[in-house]
C-alpha cells in the first residue's frame, strides 16, 4: 500500500466540462491520500476515515456505497441491514458485487467503536433511538427527515408521532450545504435534506435573501424518478402501475411541504407558504421541480438571473445555466449536480424557474458524502466527480 501527498492545488484546478461551473476552492491544506493495492476495493484499512452505512439496502444507502468507492479517504468499516444480516451485498445489490465488502450485519450486532462516521440511511420514523444510541464520537449524516424540522410538533402533525430524541434534535444542523455551510463544518449531526427541497431552495434561497421576489404566490410543479418513492415494495410502485403514466401524489399534505417552508422562511425572516405538488414519472432516478414567482416591484428577469450566477459563481454543484439554456434531468443523471434557470412568463411580473437534480444524488447520497467530507475536514468535491450518464 502506498500513500502519496497531494497539496490541495491538485483538487482547485480539476477541470468541469464546458457549462458546468467552477470548482470551489477549498482551504485545507495537504492530504494523505491511501491509495488501495486492488484498484476500485478500497477498505476501512486503507482509508484514513472508517465510515458505516446504517441502512444499506435501500436505494439511497446502495448510492452512498457507490459513492464512496471512488472515495480516496473514506472506507467501509460496517454494513447494517436488519431483514439481509449475513448476507453478501452481492446478493442484494448484484451491481455492487465486484467489490470487497463486509456482509450485512443487524444493527444490533454492529461495533461502532471502530468507526469514525456513519450514514444513516433508514425509513423516516426509524431513526431518532438508533441515533441517539450510538457513540458520542461519531460524525452522523441522517438522510431520513427525523432531524429536518426544528419544530418538534411540526414534525409530530406531518409524520403522525412524537419526535423521540429532541435533545439531538436540537443539536441537529440542516444540511442544505452551499446554503450552510460555515454551520455544517462544526456539527456532530447532520439532517441531510430531502430531495424536493433540495431541488426548490437551492434557487429560491438566494432570491429570497436579495428580496427579488414576493413571498406570496410561490407555486412548485415537482416531478421525481420512482426510486423517490424508495424500495419496499408497494402495489402503486409495481412497473404496470407506473409506466406509460403521471400521476400526482401527496397532493397538498406532502411531507416535504413543512421543510420547504422552513427553508424559505430561515431566508427571508418571516413565514413562507408555498404550493407544492408532486409528481412520480416513469424514469429510475431524476427530478425537476418547475417554480413560478412573482417578481418584486420593478425588478426584472436579468435581476434574478444575475442574482443566481453570482450566488453560485465559486460553487461547483450547483450551476445556473446559460440564458435561455432549459435545464434537463438527463444532464445531472448519476450526478451531484443542480443545474438552475430562470425564464420570463407570458403573465407580467412573473418568472419560471426550473431546477433539476438527481434525487438519489444531489437529493441525497451525494449530498451527504459533500456534508461529511465538510464534517472530517476534507474537500467538499472529494469522491463526487462523476460526470452525467448519458444516454
Amino acid at each position: 500500500m502506498s500513500a502519496i501527498s497531494f497539496s490541495s492545488i491538485h483538487f482547485h484546478t480539476w477541470k468541469n466540462p464546458k457549462g458546468f461551473g467552477k470548482v470551489r476552492k477549498q482551504p485545507h491544506g495537504k492530504l494523505l491520500v491511501k491509495c488501495s493495492s486492488q484498484s476500485g476495493n478500497p477498505s476501512s484499512s486503507q482509508n484514513a476515515v472508517r465510515v458505516g452505512v446504517v441502512g444499506a439496502s435501500g436505494y439511497t444507502g446502495s448510492e452512498v456505497l457507490r459513492l464512496l468507492a471512488n472515495h480516496p479517504q473514506f472506507g467501509i468499516a460496517l454494513m447494517t441491514a436488519d431483514r439481509k444480516a449475513g448476507q453478501p451485498i452481492s446478493s442484494v445489490f448484484p451491481h455492487l458485487s465486484t467489490w470487497d465488502l463486509p456482509d450485512l450485519i443487524s444493527i444490533k450486532d454492529a461495533n461502532f467503536s471502530d468507526v469514525d462516521a456513519v450514514f444513516c440511511c433508514l425509513p423516516h420514523g426509524t431513526t431518532q433511538e438508533i441515533i441517539k444510541g450510538l457513540p458520542k464520537h461519531l460524525k452522523i449524516v441522517d438522510l431520513s427527515a427525523d432531524f429536518r424540522l426544528k419544530d418538534l410538533s411540526e414534525y409530530e402533525e406531518w409524520y403522525g408521532q412524537p419526535h423521540r430524541a429532541p435533545d439531538l434534535q436540537k443539536e441537529a444542523i440542516y444540511g442544505l450545504t452551499e446554503v450552510l455551510r460555515e454551520e455544517i463544518q462544526n456539527a456532530r449531526l447532520v439532517a441531510n435534506p430531502g430531495c424536493y427541497p433540495t431541488s426548490v431552495q437551492l434557487p429560491l434561497v438566494p432570491l429570497i435573501k436579495a428580496s427579488l421576489i414576493e413571498l406570496k404566490n410561490i407555486i412548485i410543479d415537482a416531478k421525481s424518478g420512482v426510486s423517490g418513492a424508495g424500495r419496499s415494495a408497494k402495489e402503486n410502485l409495481l412497473f404496470t402501475e407506473v409506466t406509460e403514466g403521471l400521476n400526482s401524489y401527496g397532493v397538498t399534505r406532502h411531507r416535504h411541504v413543512p421543510e420547504i417552508e422552513q427553508g424559505l422562511a430561515d431566508a427571508s425572516g418571516s413565514k413562507v407558504t408555498v404550493s407544492f405538488t408532486p409528481h412520480l414519472i416513469p424514469m429510475s432516478r431524476g427530478m425537476q421541480s418547475t417554480i413560478y414567482v412573482e417578481m418584486a416591484p420593478g425588478v426584472r428577469i436579468e435581476d434574478l438571473y444575475q442574482q443566481l450566477k453570482l450566488s453560485y459563481e465559486d460553487e461547483e454543484f450547483v450551476v445556473v445555466l446559460e440564458n435561455g439554456a432549459i435545464p434537463r434531468t438527463h444532464s445531472v443523471k448519476g450526478t451531484n449536480y443542480c443545474l438552475i434557470n430562470v425564464f420570463p412568463d407570458r403573465i407580467p411580473g412573473r418568472a419560471i424557474i426550473i431546477s433539476v437534480i438527481d434525487n438519489l444524488v444531489k437529493g441525497a447520497s451525494g449530498q451527504a458524502l459533500q456534508n461529511l467530507n465538510l464534517l472530517m475536514g476534507f474537500p467538499e468535491n472529494l469522491g463526487l466527480h462523476y460526470l452525467p450518464l448519458f444516454p
